[in-house]
């Protein structure tokens, strides 16, 4: 069973067909997919499938983003977590740390609040031992995000065509900044 997390003011869950429309919403925006590729999604068919790559993600390795639910509106806002990534890196296999919300959330600490609640699970629950992720080196406030999530800039590297910040943290530095 997967878990679900609670934050001050947010329930993290495993993705659901009824978040659908909140995929859609979120990944449909071109905003939302600057420094993504831009190439923003079309049609509820696509969201469902983006619903089906997560949740494969949970059989596969036993971990996958999570639906960000707004706890006083029920609103989905978007999502946030850990996943295997297997793709990114050619020369590594790592969990990666990442966030997606909807515009309309954006710049009220939602990421940084999530990723906290992620690096926990990720070293409490799941006993890692680093984790890793990456944003655009234009993506200004992804990488503030994980800047004030403790995790440290380690290398620039090269994915899509553009140049993306390396950024990683280990149980350690994490169990330091926790509790130090």
């Amino acid at each position: 069973m997967s878990p679900t997390i609670e934050t001050s003011r947010f329930i993290l869950r495993k993705p659901e067909e009824r978040d659908a429309q909140g995929f859609f919403d979120l990944d449909s925006d071109p905003e939302v997919h600057k420094y993504l590729g831009n190439n923003p999604i079309k049609t509820l068919d696509q969201a469902h499938a983006t619903i089906a790559y997560v949740r494969n993600q949970y059989d596969q390795y036993g971990i996958g983003r999570w639906a960000v639910i707004d706890k006083a509106t029920h609103d989905f806002v978007g999502w946030s977590g850990l996943k295997f990534e297997t793709t990114v890196r050619t020369d590594m296999d790592y969990y990666d740390l990442g966030y997606r919300l909807r515009r309309k959330y954006w710049g009220q600490g939602i990421a940084r609040e999530t990723s906290q609640a992620a690096l926990d699970y990720g070293f409490e629950t799941l006993g890692l031992e680093e984790v890793f992720a990456g944003a655009h080196v234009e993506n200004i406030g992804s990488n503030k995000v994980l800047q004030k999530a403790g995790l440290r800039l380690i290398e620039v590297f090269e994915f899509d065509g553009a140049d993306h910040n390396w950024y990683g943290i280990s149980k350690s530095e994490w169990l330091e900044m926790k509790h130090g």
